[in-house]
This record gives structure tokens, sequence and C-alpha cells, in this order.
């Protein structure tokens, strides 16, 4: 028998089982809802009528005592008011006939709710003497009033009488429906019990085994063979498990050479690598390794990163295995001794990727930063010796073009004047480029003075916003700040910070339009003060954000205004240097948005730095 047929027997005859218990079940249901159906809608209803009949009967009787007592309009009132409600609960018991000998009773109730309507009714009649009100009360009202009432209790026992057998019939009906239901069940435990011991025995068993055996392969047995004794379903897969053993077995041989070949056509190629590269697992533990990885920093095949005192390494490598992004070490490249020679690196980790997105290990790369940071250097002392070179003979050349101007040795001819303007803006311009590569060269190399302080953000703003009100003004554009004086002080050198703004709003009134906006704001956290300005200008495309700080970059078809490209990357060397960060957002055709956060006076990483 195969295991589908097994499957059916015992499934089909819990499914027959069932069947048969939810239709008893759903007509013994059906039985009792339609008898308490009787008992709560028929019955129940013509209960409550007769009750309202009643009670009805009463209130109009006590209105006619009233008019007997001298007061008709109160008399007058009561009947009015309870004769409706009589008439509305009567039509309710003659449209709810249930019981054998109730419509007779309810239609005579009907003829004298007639007769005793049209008496009490005429017992008003202000032309009435007291005499012939109490004459028409007496011998013909209040002998109506007692058949009515006594033919509504008769309706009404009628109808309590049956809810009793109906609730008896119920009960019983109940109790043999209960009955009957515990059969069935019994039968159902009965097979399912039945089935549950054929299930161990034909299909939990075999299924047992391939586990274990699937745990035994996990654990790297494939020499293992599993024996089954059926043909069905779970035989054949026992088969066809024995074969993918086998199969496993010959890729393991096969591939534990190829592997082996690749470890060492990949441990040839690390090592012609001249940057130190070193793959780790997550647990931190090398797998291989170039030549200046091992020489240099010890990052030698199964060694373990905790163990080489390294603590600059563990940041980069935990941050890529948490983020599964590659990670850069923000801070200055590490210094590293190779003989007697000194050099830099600069760690960054790429994180390995399994298949379900999960990082499987990093690759560590060191790379060699000495020759860069050699030229930098070189970089550095060629600007700022030029610089001062070229300082000294254009500060003559300018002092002789404004004394030309000043025609203190002798006068100008119109032409002469508009050339020696021109001359002298030439080399005021000139010697504002001096003057940044100058600032540059300071900060970098450390020697430009800071005198930090505690400053209002609030005087901060007010400081360097008032000179540009009347070129926005100029400019068609509206110039907003919002820099409340609630916010607290900032740590900083008040004049370097001063002209980081002068740069950045100045940038934003040039590249925006009349009828935009620029704005300057201030907000504060816990420890730093964050300020943003924002235009509405042309922004700034995609592609050129990564490199918007470099020195001498300037985004194309930005217009005449543009300068050399050294603004930006003054701004962001004035930043780092009062300890903080600057960062820029923008979107072609809507604008852009400088942030700059700042360390607060209560939160300064060294309040006693000057």
């Amino acid at each position: 028998m195969s295991l589908r047929q097994k499957l059916l027997l015992g499934f089909g005859g819990l499914l027959l089982i069932i069947s048969v218990l939810g239709f008893h079940s759903i007509s013994r249901i059906t039985e009792l809802g339609r008898s308490i159906d009787v008992i709560l809608r028929e019955n129940y209803r013509s209960v409550l009528a007769c009750q309202e009949m009643k009670e009805s009967l009463e209130r109009m009787d006590s209105g006619a005592v009233f008019t007997l007592l001298g007061d008709p309009g109160r008399g007058n009132d009561q009947i009015s008011v309870w004769l409706p409600r009589f008439a509305k609960a009567l039509d309710t018991e003659l449209h709810n006939i249930t019981i054998q000998g109730e419509g007779e009773k309810a239609e005579r109730l009907r003829v004298l709710f007639g007769q005793y309507g049209d008496r009490i009714r005429s017992i008003g009649d202000p032309r009435l003497t007291p005499d012939a009100r109490r004459k028409i009360y007496f011998s013909e009202l209040l002998p109506l009033f007692g058949d009515i009432k006594e033919t509504a209790d008769a309706i009404q026992r009628m109808n309590q009488e049956n809810m009793v057998t109906m609730d008896r019939d119920a009960r019983r009906r109940a109790v043999s429906a209960r009955r009957q239901t515990y059969g069935l069940l019994a039968a159902v435990l009965l097979v399912a019990s039945l089935f549950m011991y054929g299930t161990g025995r034909w299909i939990l068993r075999p299924i047992n085994r391939l586990i274990d055996s699937a745990k035994e392969i996990r654990k790297g047995n494939l020499d293992l063979v599993i024996q089954s004794g059926s043909q069905d379903e779970i035989g054949q897969l026992s088969e066809s498990f024995n074969e993918m053993t086998a199969a496993l077995r010959e890729f393991r041989r096969s591939g534990q050479a190829k592997m082996l070949r690749i470890q060492r056509s990949v441990q040839q190629a690390f090592d012609s690598l001249p940057d130190a590269i070193a793959v780790l697992d997550p647990d931190g533990r090398v797998e291989v390794a170039t030549a200046a990885a091992r020489d240099v920093f010890g990052l030698r095949p199964e060694a373990y990163l905790q163990d080489l005192h390294h603590a600059w390494m563990f940041p980069v490598v935990d941050k890529a295995l948490r983020t599964g992004r590659p990670s850069l070490s923000c801070e200055a490249p590490v210094q590293q001794f190779v003989g007697n020679e000194e050099r830099f690196w600069q760690p960054r980790a790429i994180p390995i990727m399994d298949s379900d997105k999960m990082p499987a290990g990093v690759v560590l790369v060191l790379e060699d930063m000495t020759r860069q940071r050699e030229q930098d250097e070189l970089k550095r002392g060629v600007i700022s010796t030029v610089s001062h070179q070229l300082k000294t003979p254009l500060t003559s050349i300018r002092m002789a073009v404004h004394l030309m101007l000043d025609e203190k040795i002798g006068s100008l001819t119109e032409k002469q004047v508009e050339v020696l303007l021109a001359a002298r803006d030439d080399s005021d311009r000139l010697n504002a480029i001096l003057d940044d590569l100058l600032d540059i060269s300071r900060i970098e190399s450390g020697r430009a003075a800071m005198a930090f302080r505690p400053v209002p953000a609030a005087r901060l703003a007010s400081s360097v916003v008032e000179p540009f009100r009347s070129v926005a003004r100029d400019r068609g554009v509206t110039f907003d700040v919002d820099v409340p004086e609630s916010l607290p002080e900032v740590w900083v050198d008040p004049a370097r910070i001063a002209n980081v703004f002068d740069n950045l709003i100045s940038n934003a009134l040039k590249h925006t339009p009349a009828g935009g906006r620029v704005t300057l704001t201030a907000l504060s956290d816990d420890r730093h003060l964050v300020f943003r300005v924002t235009d509405t200008g042309v922004g700034i495309p995609k592609q050129y954000m990564p490199r918007l700080f470099q020195q001498f970059f300037r985004v194309p078809g930005q217009g005449d205004e543009t300068g050399i490209g050294l603004g930006l990357s003054i701004v962001k060397e004035i930043v780092e240097a009062n300890g903080g960060t600057v960062e820029a957002e923008s979107c072609e055709g809507e604008g852009s948005t400088f942030i700059i956060t700042l360390d607060r006076a209560d939160h300064a990483p060294n309040p006693e730095r000057v």
C-alpha cells in the first residue's frame, strides 16, 4: 500500500465520521432552535401582549373612575392615551395565534373590546348627568371590564402553559442530542487513535530515521546508508537519500581537490598585491592574507584579530559586520613602521555577504597612504611657499595701482583710469585667492591660531547676517533668519565661524534668482547646535555632490559669479578645526541646504583649549 493510500484511508475515515457528527449536530441544533423560537418569538409575544392589554384596561378603568368622581378632563385624557395601546396589543395577539383554541378567545376579546371602547368613550360625554355616568359604568363598563380581563388571562395562561411544555420538549431533545454526540465523539476518538497508531508505524518511524540520517550527514558522516523496509514513497525517498549521499561523497572528493587548487591560486594572487589585505571570518579569524598584511600587521592565516593588539582594527571590522556595508575608518591614517621607514595605512572593511544577505566574513583592506600623504604634504608646502612668495610682489603691485588711481604721481586720462580700475579689481581678487590658499594651508597644517570661546547662537547669527540684508534686497531675494534667543551657547572661534557663514550665505544669494528665498535656522539637541543655510536656487546636480568640498572644484554651469572653488573647502576646514561637521543636501532645480553641526559650550570636548 502506498503512502497516499494510507493517508486516504486514515483521513477518509475521520472525514466520514466528522461529516456524520456535523450533520447530526446541525439537525439537532436546528430542531432545538425551532423549539426555542416558538417559546421566545411566538408564545412570549402573546404573553407580553396580554400583559399590555390588562395594564391598558386597568388604566382606562381608572380614567372612568376619575370621570365618575367629577374630574372628566383627567379621565378623558387617560382613556385617550391607553385606548390605542390596548388596540395595538390586541392587534399583536390577533396576528400571533399559535395554540389550538387561542383564535376563538382572541376573536371574543376583539368583540368585547369593541363594545367596551364604544361605552367608555360615551362616559366622558359632558351632556351626561352624574347619575347617567354611574349607570353606564356599573351596568355596562364594569361587566365588560371583567369579561375582557378574564379572556386576556385565559390567553396568557394558554401561552405560558405551552411555553412550559415546549421547554420540557426542548430539554428532552437536548439530552438526546448530547447522548448521541457523546457516542459519535467516542467513535471519532477510536478511529483517530487507530490512525495515530498507524501513522506512527507507517509514516513517523521512517521519517524519524530520515531526520537522524540528515543530522549525521550535517555532521559530515557521508558514509551513512539508510535501511528501508517498504516500497512506498518514504522507501523511495530513502533510496534517493542513499543516492544523494553517494553523490556527495564523490563531490567531496573532487571538491576538496578543487578547493586546494583554488586556495593555492588565491594565496598566490594575494601575495602579488601591494596593499595589506586579509580575509576574516565572522569570528575575526584570518583565513587568507597578503604578504604585506602578514609581515607588517601579523595577519597570518589562523590568527585571531583580538590576539594581534591592533585596537584600531576592531571598530572598522565590527561596523562592517553589523551594518552589512563597507566601513571606512574616519580617523587619520594609522602609523606603522616597516623596518626604519615610517608608513601610513588607511583601514577599510568590506563585508562578504552570503546567499541570505547576511555577513559571512570581512575583507580587511589596509591601503598604503604613505605616498599620498607625502604628496599632500608637498602640495601644501608648494601652495604655502608660492602664496607667500606671490604675496609680497602682489602687495607692491596693489600699492602702485592705488597710488596711481589716487593720482599721487600725476593725473590720468579716462582710458588709463579704466585700465587701472580693472587691474585693481583683478589684483584684489588675486589677493583674496592667496589669502584663501594661505588659510587652507595654515588650517590643514594645524598652524592656524584658534581662539575658542562660548558664543550665544543668536548673537553669532545676527553678527553675520546683517551685511547680507541689503544684498538680498538688491537681488529681490527674501532673507529669513530663525535663530531663537533661547538657544544655548556654542563653543567656537567666532571670527573663523563668521567666515563660514559669510561663504555659505554669499553662495546662497548668488545662486538664488529674484523672488527666491534664503533661510538661516538653528536648532539644539543634547550636545550640539545645528545650523542650516537653505536656498531655493538652482541646486546642485547629484553627480557633483561627492566633490563639492574639494579644493578648486567648481560645479559646471553655475554662471560667472562662481569663484575658483576654494570657498567650500575653506568652510569644511574651518568647521572641522572647530570640532564640527558640515554636510550638503541638494536637489537640482529646487535649491540646496548646508548643515553645520557644532559643539554646545556646555558639552565642549575640551573647554580649556584656546
